[in-house]
């Protein structure tokens, strides 16, 4: 059991704090605009199978590797001028890409979880400043352990990581609160691996290719892909139009049950039914209601346009049989 230690980011000299963890071929957690990612080297073979053993990872399951900037991602993976172009619009940013990893990439095998392809995003935040520091690129899933709700808050990490990793850097709640959006550029298309705050309609505006959805039940290809994840310890019962006795309910929306007295409690993830809003706050509202004594939870209808493809991609998961 190792001592996790948390650090405010906003102190003087917390950001040499988390290099020299990582440095040391330790684990931190680190706030991303998206979500808080467990960081290590993802050159060090230890330190990457140290991610795997925290959060009780599937090996096959791949990592994404965070970079400075789309010089870095060079060095590490093939580019495609489409790829090359969306990671010029949109990194820094929520937009994972998944590319032909260079052979001598020096990147530890772990990380592509047996793939000859390599999950790449230059982040927001603080981990950025970090990988400029360190100097090659940090692998970082979600700091949280497998299969459970995303962390958005240094709360979040250490409710089911405190002892299983060195550091937590503390540095607020998370501004999107919602993953990245992965995808990998084929020919005449783009396949959307998993869908995120950067929505198909975007990607399709500047690539000037199609986005194409994942069929269920193809092999595993890039991080976030398991059927179940995101989830808290209860059963969730999705496209509810009202909570059952003893049930939590999670609403979206200005309309609410006529009576929610029979919930054994409420979060509305946007009062104004602002899919922006719901998504921040989505994780919260499952890490809210994720407690032993919670047997259920039931959650509103939520539209799958835009923003709301990526929130209902992740409550699917969540509903999935575990």
């Amino acid at each position: 059991m190792r001592q996790t230690r948390r650090i405010d980011l906003r102190d003087d000299g917390a950001g040499a704090a988390v290099l020299m963890c990582l440095r040391e071929g330790g684990l931190a957690a680190v706030p991303t605009e998206t979500v808080y990612g467990l960081a290590a080297d993802a050159a060090n073979g230890v330190a990457v199978a140290s991610i795997f053993e925290a959060k009780g990872r599937p090996r096959f399951n791949p990592l994404i590797c965070h970079v400075f900037d789309l010089a870095m991602a060079e060095t590490y993976a093939e580019f495609d001028p489409i790829s090359r172009r969306l990671a010029a619009r949109f990194w820094p940013g929520p937009l994972t890409l998944v590319l032909p990893v260079r052979p001598e990439s020096g990147l530890h095998p772990l990380v592509m979880g047996g793939l000859d392809t390599v999950a790449l995003r230059a982040p927001q935040g603080p981990l950025r400043m970090v990988i400029d520091s360190l100097g090659r690129p940090i692998a970082a899933p979600s700091a949280n352990r497998s299969g459970r709700v995303s962390p958005t808050s240094a709360e979040h990490v250490l409710k089911t990581l405190d002892g299983r990793i060195d550091l937590v850097a503390d540095g607020g709640a998370c501004e999107q609160g919602l993953e990245s959006t992965i995808i990998r550029v084929m020919d005449d298309h783009i396949l959307l691996l998993r869908p995120g705050t950067l929505t198909a309609a975007r990607i399709e505006e500047e690539a000037g290719l199609p986005v194409r959805r994942r069929e269920e039940g193809d092999a595993i290809s890039a991080p976030g892909q398991l059927l179940s994840h995101y989830a808290p310890s209860g059963r969730v019962r999705l496209g509810a139009s009202a909570p059952e006795p003893g049930e939590y309910w999670i609403g979206f929306g200005p309309d609410s049950p006529d009576d929610l007295t029979r919930a054994g409690g409420v979060f509305n993830l946007s009062e104004t039914g602002d899919l922006k809003e719901a998504a921040s706050r989505l994780f919260a509202a499952l890490s809210a209601f994720d407690a032993p004594d919670i047997e259920a939870i039931a959650v509103a209808p939520i539209p799958d346009d835009g923003l709301g493809e990526a929130i209902n991609d992740r409550l699917r998961r969540a509903a999935a049989e575990r």
